[in-house]
């Protein structure tokens, strides 16, 4: 499998830069096995059936988006900041410009937030603060921005809204540098008119990374090594997923984080409660053992998410289900419109088996 494989040709127009408002009015591509059908998120409640398990990811997106000053002398320059991930002494982070921090210098985000330089290399840095815990929350949440995709800040800085905006209305555990975009499409009212048919939902955490936007840049895909993210699968989560299969219902993980995660958890061959960080890397061939459907969102030439989608429903259809998405006037991307992929046997899909609690 070459990178080239996965590559489409989009129209920049397409690339959605504010969600559609309300988050149920996004359209919706269905796609059952090879057959594709033009919908809206609302129309989910007549879609999906009773006794089907949607699986939600809660983590919250933390506001990672810093600007802030270093000063040599009088001199004082610009620096943004991207926090990517909590690392075992402070956070690890992307920087503009990277190349004129040294080890040892203070940036200053606001009157009470700063922090030190300590270690640094060719793609990114480590910054210990000056505050932990509640402290630090607290100045992150008045000095940060929302982290928007680089496909969106390229086109608008971040701004109010997207405090709404790029967080799902079930986000709980924070600790996300990006949202899990498929989510966003969920409001409370949806999600109450699903419950009350016999929807099932399910909620895990993955706190996503700033890795997910990072370019595959090897040509042979199979030897691409994915970022680490970390994440959790409670016992009550392996229960509800294993009761849900055992009644014949389906397992539909919402968004690609979610999907990741159960498939992390059961790759003994068994779902089990799980906690640590995963790097797991779906690309075609890859055995399901737990999702049976995928709700997400339109992904970006050449990115794993294009392997991981071609894995579950075939290379073949992934290609007609996006030269549709294009033709028709789909948006594209963190803020676009959605899809539901349900997988036939036989179009390059393995379905999930059962799981035992």
């Amino acid at each position: 499998m070459k990178l080239s494989d996965f590559d489409f040709d989009l129209p920049e127009a397409l690339i959605a830069t504010r969600p559609a408002r309300p988050r149920t009015s996004a359209r919706l591509l269905l796609a059952e096995g090879g057959t594709i059908s033009d919908r809206r998120v609302s129309d989910l409640i007549d879609i999906f059936r009773p006794g089907d398990r949607l699986i939600l990811n809660n983590t919250r997106v933390i506001p990672a988006r810093l600007t802030g000053y270093r000063a040599r002398g009088e001199a004082r320059a610009k620096i943004e900041i991207t926090l990517m991930e909590p690392a075992a002494h402070g956070w690890r982070a992307m920087a503009k410009p990277l190349r004129k921090l040294n080890i040892g210098e203070e940036i200053v985000f606001s009157p009470a937030l700063s922090a030190e330089v300590v270690e640094k290399s060719d793609g990114d840095l480590r910054l210990v603060f000056n505050l932990l815990g509640q402290d630090f929350d607290a100045a992150l949440a008045q000095a940060g921005a929302m982290p928007l995709p680089p496909y969106i800040a390229a086109k608008r800085a971040p701004d109010a809204q997207d405090w709404d905006d790029y967080q799902t209305v079930f986000a709980r555990h924070a600790g996300a540098v990006a949202a899990p975009t498929a989510s966003l499409h969920f409001d409370e009212a949806l999600l109450r008119a699903l419950v009350a048919k016999g929807v099932g939902l399910t909620e895990v955490t993955l706190h996503v990374g700033a890795g997910t936007f990072l370019p595959v840049k090897v040509d042979d895909v199979t030897t691409h090594k994915m970022h680490a993210e970390w994440g959790q699968v409670s016992a009550r989560a392996v229960q509800e997923i294993a009761a849900t299969k055992a009644a014949g219902g389906r397992v539909i993980p919402v968004g690609t984080t979610a999907l990741r995660l159960i498939e992390t958890a059961a790759q003994g061959g068994t779902l089990l409660p799980w906690e640590g960080p995963t790097d797991i890397f779906i690309y075609p061939g890859f055995r399901f053992q737990v999702a049976d459907a995928l709700m997400t969102n339109f992904h970006l030439p050449k990115s794993t998410l294009m392997m991981l989608v071609s894995a579950l429903m075939g290379k073949d259809v992934i290609d007609r289900i996006y030269a549709h998405a294009i033709n028709t006037g789909y948006r594209f991307f963190s803020y676009g419109d959605s899809s539901l992929l349900i997988p036939d046997k036989g179009l390059g899909a393995t379905p999930a088996g059962p799981v035992h609690p």
